[in-house]
């Protein structure tokens, strides 16, 4: 089953900013009855969505929000894969590497990047994210891949600059309207072996991975990650990036305004989002 949250009212928006959580079917989108995939996830509404026959979108049409749009957590885990590990000169970790995102970062599946004025080495990270589906705290193998209610394609943006600032990631991390996330959540018997994330740029392919090549799996991860917090239904776990990261470059590349970059997982989908610089703030006013 593919599920997806769309915004409701088309390219002029609903004032009250409602949405929907619609099944996908081909280019058809079924309104299920509930709010958003979070909203669906926190109920146990899987069952319910699989047979909803609300009312119907096109797909392709639909203006896409993030297909979680606020998750409790967003845990991302750093350096977790094998290529990436080794362009960075970096040893195999022994323990995943996780730090925190806020929902504020998310945008949608074809939202534009924004591009803050205090960083000028915005750089991508392709990644797939595991989606939960039930509490799970202290999980045997069994129950951290019982908890995965599905998967889907995230860009982790990140302002090397600061990132560097310090040893703590962090700040490099959740700048607001930075991370594009979709364009559906497919529940685990979609995801199939040999599965790859490709990130391009303007039509150049940057990076091409099977996500078998993850040093933690998204099980592994999950329960990892319970033994320290619970993990409630919505949350969040971005696996991490491949190889082919910008700042790795010789010299580094990144983002800049008006590019298109584009993020895909065979089977799940792809991301859509061009790069402007974010409006001043007087601008606004």
């Amino acid at each position: 089953m593919r599920l997806a949250t769309i915004r409701l009212g088309g390219a002029t928006r609903r004032p009250d900013g409602a949405t929907a959580a619609v099944r996908v079917e081909g280019t058809t989108a079924v309104e299920t009855g509930f709010g958003d995939v979070g909203a669906l996830l926190r109920a146990d509404g899987l069952g319910r969505a699989a047979e909803a026959d609300g009312p119907r979108h096109d797909f392709a049409a639909a203006d896409l929000a993030p297909v979680v749009p606020r998750p409790g957590k967003i845990v991302c885990v750093g350096l977790n894969y094998r290529n990436h590990i080794l362009e960075m000169g970096r040893e195999l970790p022994e323990y995943p590497t996780l730090f925190a995102k806020y929902p504020e970062a998310l945008i949608g599946a074809r939202d534009e990047i924004l591009l803050p004025p205090e960083s000028d080495n915005v750089d991508w990270e392709g990644e797939l994210a595991v989606v939960i589906g039930r509490r799970v705290r202290r999980a045997s193998a069994e129950e951290a891949e019982a908890a995965i209610a599905g998967y889907s394609v995230l860009n982790d943006i990140t302002m090397r600059d600061h990132q560097y600032r310090t040893t703590q990631w962090f700040q490099g991390k959740t700048w607001e309207n930075s991370t594009p996330f979709g364009p559906v959540m497919i529940t685990p018997d979609e995801l199939a072996p040999g599965t790859v994330m490709t990130t391009g740029l303007d039509g150049e392919e940057l990076q091409s991975t099977p996500i078998d090549d993850l040093v933690f799996g998204p099980p592994e991860l999950v329960r990892y990650i319970s033994t320290i917090f619970t993990l409630l239904p919505g949350d969040v776990i971005a696996t991490g990036t491949p190889g082919g990261v910008g700042h790795a470059r010789k010299p580094p590349r990144y983002l800049r305004a008006g590019q298109t970059l584009t993020t895909g997982i065979d089977g799940i989908g792809e991301l859509v989002n061009v790069a402007v610089n974010e409006p001043d703030e007087a601008a606004r006013a």
